[in-house]
């Protein structure tokens, strides 16, 4: 006997929806407080010289300073019905550098649902897809996160 599936209509239909964009400025003393925050001490995020000799147009970000850009909310967000969330990991392709001045904006889409049953009992998989566009239209980077949604056993 086949149990009923999780995913509804709803849930299939909001797949490939974009988020609203969110639009974020890149300024140079966030791009430093960044920096040192994770203990990066590569001058290019700290050095306009520096940057520049190594072939950038100026200070660039750190790869990880695109995790501190939140994408706009969804215009009809789904029901998930599972009371417990694991972050399944992500995967990250980056396109170009994050200069100082520019100005990203952040876009997510739910990608894929798949459902599985494992050892906490069934899941629901939510593949989510973000991506980083700056002011020249040109695609940064872009994200794939895999969340996993289940139900604890009572």
């Amino acid at each position: 006997m086949s149990e009923k599936s999780v995913i509804t209509k709803e849930m299939q239909n909001a797949i490939g929806i974009e988020s609203y964009p969110q639009a974020y400025d890149v300024e140079k003393g966030a791009i430093r407080k960044f920096a040192e925050a994770i203990e990066d001490r590569n001058p290019i995020y700290t050095d306009e010289k520096i940057a520049c000799e190594s072939g950038y147009l100026g200070i660039i970000a750190p790869p990880t300073f695109l995790r501190s850009m939140e994408p706009g909310a969804v215009e009809s967000p789904i029901r998930i019905p599972y009371t417990e969330m694991l972050d399944g990991g992500s995967e990250w392709e980056y396109f170009g550098p994050v200069n100082a001045g520019d100005q990203i904006t952040v876009t997510s889409k739910i990608a894929d649902l798949k459902e599985r049953t494992g050892k906490l009992g069934p899941m629901l998989f939510k593949i989510d897809e973000t991506k980083y566009v700056n002011q020249l239209n040109q695609i940064v980077a872009r994200q794939t996160n895999t969340l996993i949604y289940y139900q604890p056993a009572k």
